[in-house]
């Protein structure tokens, strides 16, 4: 399984990133920067690769452990990161360029209110995996080295 430290390093740079893309951008003077575009794209990167991790090492492992309880925890973390996926790359898809590296905002109300609500589904799942996913894989894994003890 993947190292929590990871994990966590992974979440701590996705809510920086987040938290000053957010701060950035409710200035509209702001969105057209080279510096929020940067942030705008890394942040992008970090979260799919994130989101990869989780679904690949976490939940695809937790898919073959033998409890039906774990597998259904492992399916609905994978079905909730499926509809992030899509909510995220519909988001992307309006409000950037990725060819040209840049924000495409035609609408700044919109524009914002979008923003917000994508970072806040994003932080809320970062939650859910610390407040439920992380422990349930800790209390496996402990398990598994009383068995082999």
């Amino acid at each position: 399984m993947v190292a929590f430290e990871q994990l966590h390093a992974q979440n701590h740079k996705i809510t920086e990133l987040s938290n000053v893309f957010l701060y950035l951008v409710r200035d509209r003077s702001m969105c057209d920067t080279d510096v929020a575009c940067d942030i705008f794209f890394n942040l992008t990167n970090h979260v799919r690769e994130h989101m990869e991790v989780v679904d690949r090492d976490l939940c695809g492992k937790l898919l073959s452990y033998p409890d039906q309880s774990v597998k259904n925890t492992a399916n609905r973390f994978l079905s909730g990161s499926t509809e992030i996926k899509r909510i995220f790359s519909a988001y992307v898809k309006q409000w950037c360029s990725e060819k040209r590296h840049s924000l495409t905002i035609s609408d700044y109300a919109s524009f914002l209110q979008d923003t917000e609500q994508m970072f806040a589904l994003v932080m809320d799942r970062l939650q859910r995996e610390t407040e439920h996913l992380y422990p349930l894989i800790r209390k496996l894994e402990e398990k598994q080295r009383q068995v082999a003890a």
